[in-house]
């Protein structure tokens, strides 16, 4: 029994029939359990570089630092090592190079296989880092998590916006962010529990109860159904058709299922879609994905929940004050994912992108005044107040990011990118997004120990110039079928609309198409125009 139903419009006025089934809403939940593995893996990371038992068996020299104070120059600089950084960021670059890879098994074997390959080098990754007995089987644990990533990063968003009915697609895309802050949430939970444990083995358990969204997404991908998208692109048009009906819940599915032939048919006419990228007409969807990679590690939101506790002990809150602080903005990260869920659809993209900008920049100029004023580099002077101050900020930064930045910078690629170019398109997103990533997790802790307050106002910076882009670069795409965005968005835009002008004349192709094209659109049902 369906759960609702509506009809999607497209711009030539035949109707998307579409009803919210439960198949669409469980294989969305299933799929998106990958942003918990994902989440979890962001989170727990910070807690565990933040336990002295964990510090002093794999950083040593870190661990002297911190607890005695050898070698500290300045407060700001406590936890500054490669090595440590190292930990955090190999995943992320292991991440990267598995995208590449993720892209073929995406487009041959479907988003599902890809989603199952993901499970496993999650699996196999948290067994290594559970039993690890020194840093490199640490770091070769990681590494296997970040190949989970890579895969888990590059199928789960197209599976998201493919099966979902397009008035809802914003939605159901971000429950992948929604459970990317859930992750990081329930391990700082883990974190602060098993910072207590003594015995020096909590780190260990922290790192093992990865394997709990582990299996939740190898188990789902074994359950959810292949998108039609996917399964048409593979020339399996039957089994495609039966799906599309399912997942609708109605047989009226001929105007849909002729869009995804139409798309099908133009991606197979291509080649080599990462050099068609490049073409002037796919430059829009390229350029905004890029940026918005970009942009969302340029925020500085990683280098927050990566290493939260860490921060929270640099600027002079004690272990458990900041594994606790962490756990807060933990949830605020959920919750504000949340208001995005049911925000994103009605309000629309560019609002909580700007709006958001706003709120970004002040908690970050507010932090970097607090710090300047009470945290030197010998010497901690948060009172109380002053601390829950920059708790306080610190939730409202993450707040603003965990409603737009956050899933955006995903939902938006994944709904721009025409179905010949969507695979490779998701490829470039992901890699350029885990490259930053690996950047920051990698460079933030010196960074932090050479700007010591000033990294606040480096990332507020970064928030301006994104928020300028916004504004006069990103179109709306709330409630435009993907298959439709040509027409409807980049054509109308003010400045990408001139990289669509030789874009009819590569898609009306065969004769009989020419010869619309001469005649003029007709008033019915043309799918060869939405691409």
């Amino acid at each position: 029994m369906a759960g609702g139903g509506f009809a999607t419009a497209p711009a030539n006025g035949v109707e998307f029939e579409a009803k919210i089934t439960p198949i669409v809403i469980i294989s969305c939940i299933m799929a998106a359990t990958g942003g918990l593995m994902f989440g979890y893996d962001v989170g727990v990371s910070g807690g565990v570089t933040s336990m002295p038992d964990f510090l002093k068996k794999f950083f040593p020299v870190v661990h002297r630092r911190v607890e005695a104070g050898v070698d500290l120059n300045s407060n700001y600089c406590k936890y500054d090592n490669q090595g440590l950084q190292l930990f955090t960021s190999s995943l992320y670059l292991a991440g990267l190079t598995a995208t590449f890879f993720a892209s073929y098994t995406t487009r041959t074997l479907g988003r599902r296989p890809t989603m199952l390959i993901a499970g496993f080098f999650f699996i196999i990754g948290v067994v290594l880092n559970t039993a690890a007995h020194n840093l490199a089987m640490l770091i070769a644990g990681r590494i296997l998590l970040g190949c989970g990533v890579g895969f888990a990063n590059q199928a789960v968003p197209l599976f998201l916006s493919e099966i979902a009915p397009t008035r809802i697609r914003g939605g159901l895309n971000i429950l992948f962010q929604l459970n990317v802050t859930i992750g990081i949430l329930f391990a700082n939970l883990v974190n602060y529990g098993t910072a207590k444990i003594e015995g020096g083995w909590g780190w260990r358990l922290s790192l093992g109860l990865a394997g709990i969204p582990a299996l939740l997404l190898t188990v789902g991908a074994f359950f959810v159904t292949e998108t039609p998208n996917s399964l048409v692109e593979r020339g399996r048009l039957d089994e495609g058709k039966a799906v599309l009906r399912r997942i609708r819940g109605t047989n009226n599915v001929e105007p849909e299922f002729a869009d995804l032939l139409e798309a099908s048919r133009l991606a197979k006419e291509v080649k080599h879609p990462f050099r068609n990228l490049l073409q002037r007409r796919n430059r829009p969807q390229l350029v905004i994905a890029v940026a918005l990679q970009i942009f969302q590690q340029c925020t500085g939101i990683n280098a927050i929940m990566f290493y939260a506790p860490v921060l929270f002990s640099t600027v002079g809150f004690g272990n458990d004050a900041a594994l606790y602080s962490a756990v807060i903005t933990g949830a605020v990260n959920v919750l504000s994912t949340v208001v995005s869920i049911y925000s994103v659809d009605k309000v629309g993209r560019r609002v909580l992108l700007l709006e958001a900008g706003v709120q970004m920049f002040f908690s970050q100029i507010v932090i970097a005044i607090i710090l300047g004023i009470k945290v030197k580099d010998h010497s901690e002077n948060l009172s109380k107040g002053i601390a829950i101050l920059v708790v306080v900020m610190i939730c409202t930064y993450v707040a603003a990011f965990a409603w737009s930045w956050g899933p955006l910078g995903w939902l938006i690629p994944s709904e721009t990118f025409p179905l010949e170019t969507r695979s490779a398109g998701q490829s470039v997103t992901v890699c350029v997004n885990l490259l930053f990533t690996f950047i920051i997790a990698q460079a933030f802790l010196s960074m932090l120990c050479h700007f010591k307050f000033g990294i606040f106002i480096f990332f507020s910076s970064w928030v301006v110039i994104m928020s300028v882009f916004v504004m006069f670069l990103l179109p709306e795409t709330k409630n435009v079928p993907i298959e439709e965005m040509t027409e409807r968005v980049w054509k109308k835009h003010w400045f990408w609309a001139r990289f669509m002008e030789d874009h009819n004349d590569q898609v009306f192709q065969s004769g009989d198409v020419t010869e619309k094209k001469s005649n003029g659109k007709s008033n019915g049902f043309d799918p060869s125009t939405r691409l």
